[in-house]
């Protein structure tokens, strides 16, 4: 699975993965760099879900309050 095919919660649950092995020393050195920069890509991910989660529900919000304004002046009007 491609990191671009890769869901929040996938992500995060192959964080935790990492994250026990590295906690349990079970890493020898020459895995720890992939796993970190793996970590890193992971991260990254996590963090544009969330600005896009965030700017998709801010934009369904401000639709909504410009839906209310719509009908307000509506009101106003008739």
């Amino acid at each position: 699975m491609t990191t671009n095919d890769t869901t929040y919660r996938q992500a995060i649950e192959e964080l935790e993965t990492i994250l026990r092995a590295l906690e349990t020393d079970t890493v020898d050195v020459d895995d720890l760099t992939a796993r970190v920069q793996r970590s890193a890509e992971l991260i990254r991910l996590c963090r544009q879900k969330l600005r896009n989660a965030e700017a998709t529900i801010d934009q369904v919000f401000e639709s909504l309050e410009d839906d209310e304004e719509t009908d307000e002046f509506e009101e106003n009007v008739t």
